[in-house]
């Protein structure tokens, strides 16, 4: 949708993605999406370069997530949600769904 303003089509998936659950990690992210895991730490380094995202260590992990002190954060949030309303339902769906609790052994989905 606005791969051509950001250049490229993982570009957006990765802000999509960051925009709609706060944040995450490269290979969270390549299996979400079913991209190689360098295609996405390539787009995550080049916004992290570029100020729009930061990350942090959680034990051996790299999180990424928005810079809060980026100048345009409000402007490119917006952009983001406005695409966001234009994927499928189905799309939105499993973008939102953010299950990061631990579950019992066995239990269903």
């Amino acid at each position: 949708m606005i791969e051509t303003l950001l250049g490229s089509e993982y570009a957006e998936k990765v802000l999509l993605y960051v925009n709609a659950r706060g944040k995450g990690y490269a290979s969270e992210m390549a299996g979400f999406y079913k991209a190689d895991l360098i295609t996405i730490q390539n787009q995550l380094k080049k916004f992290e370069n570029g100020g729009v995202l930061v990350s942090f260590l959680e034990g051996r992990t790299r999180i990424f997530e928005f810079n809060p002190s980026y100048a345009f954060l409000p402007e490119l949030r917006s952009l983001l949600e406005k695409a966001f309303s234009y994927y499928p339902p189905e799309e939105i769906r499993r973008l939102k769904m953010n299950r990061r609790r631990p579950r019992r052994t066995g239990k269903p989905l």
